[in-house]
């Protein structure tokens, strides 16, 4: 999914730009609006996961990506943590709503020398899709771990394939994931490997989950999407794949009763750091390592 939350984009094989230049540009009016749409439809479940895992008083975590910094205040408000270091390419979004406990960090996580630190949590959500290398990312961000922390990734995974129906709304989703690719290199076909990125990164007790937002008229995740479109048009059309009108068809099928379509969901991963060697390392039933 266009990561409704980050910034954090290098330049990709596929394309020549990077998530908020060519797309998704933070100046833009209203591109914190859209970003919250995402945060409607997907906080919660990220939240309770997060906090399954163990995410509570005495945690140092640093989110990736962080966008508006919804994720980074509910692990403060909710989840009770110590400190959260959000971090991001363009923080103006995380300037606007200081919270206590929450510290902004502008930074590309791409370059060599970010290594801000150990952390017992360290999250990215719609972060690594935008990137390139995925594994070398991986294993950078696992790097990042304190003993016993644990990794967790969050990426959109396309259920709109070449065999659903033909309905305007899928012919502009997969118009949408060419168009980005195209511009600025955004690739989710590698996303429901990440468990094997993840053991391959020596991280242990690895596990994953998916949940997909069901499309409503009016609901945020429908909202989202229809903004998406918009700010993506001029990729989408450059495809050839959709013209301006099926765009508009689409929106207008998303606002209406007779839509019938699954949006993409999202794959949430983790691993754990293990503190001694990786076999003393087996999973409780809540799914968080031993520590």
């Amino acid at each position: 999914m266009p990561a409704p939350s980050d910034h954090s984009a290098t330049r990709s094989p596929a394309g020549d730009g990077s998530y908020g230049e060519r797309v998704f540009r933070p100046e833009e009016a209203g591109e914190d609006d859209r970003i919250d749409l995402g945060a409607l439809a997907y906080d919660d479940i990220t939240a309770a996961r997060l906090m399954k895992l163990g995410a509570g008083p005495g945690w140092h975590c640093l989110d990736v990506g962080a966008g508006t910094g919804t994720v980074a205040r509910l692990l403060l408000r909710r989840g009770g943590v110590a400190a959260v270091l959000a971090v991001d390419r363009d923080i103006r979004f995380l300037a606007a709503h200081p919270t206590p406990g929450l510290t902004a960090l502008e930074a590309d996580i791409t370059a060599p020398d970010f290594g801000p630190g150990l952390f017992q949590l360290v999250h990215a959500r719609f972060v690594l899709m935008h990137l390139r290398s995925p594994q070398q990312m991986v294993t950078k961000l696992s790097t990042l771990l304190a003993p016993g922390g644990v990794l967790v990734l969050g990426d959109a995974v396309d259920l709109t394939t070449a065999t659903a129906p033909t309905t305007p709304y899928t012919e502009v989703m997969r118009a949408m994931w060419q168009g980005l690719r195209d511009s600025i290199g955004t690739d989710i076909s590698w996303v429901p490997g990440y468990p094997q990125l993840l053991r391959a990164a020596g991280l242990v007790s690895v596990a994953a989950e998916i949940h997909v937002p069901p499309l409503l008229p009016g609901s945020p995740i429908s909202r989202f999407w229809a903004e998406t479109w918009g700010r993506a048009r001029e990729a989408m059309v450059a495809t050839g794949l959709v013209g301006d009108a099926r765009i508009d068809e689409a929106v207008r099928y998303l606002e209406s009763p007779e839509c019938a379509g699954i949006s993409p969901g999202m794959i949430t991963a983790w691993g754990w750091r293990p503190e001694g060697p990786p076999t003393t390392a087996v999973a409780d039933r809540s799914g968080r390592a031993p520590h």
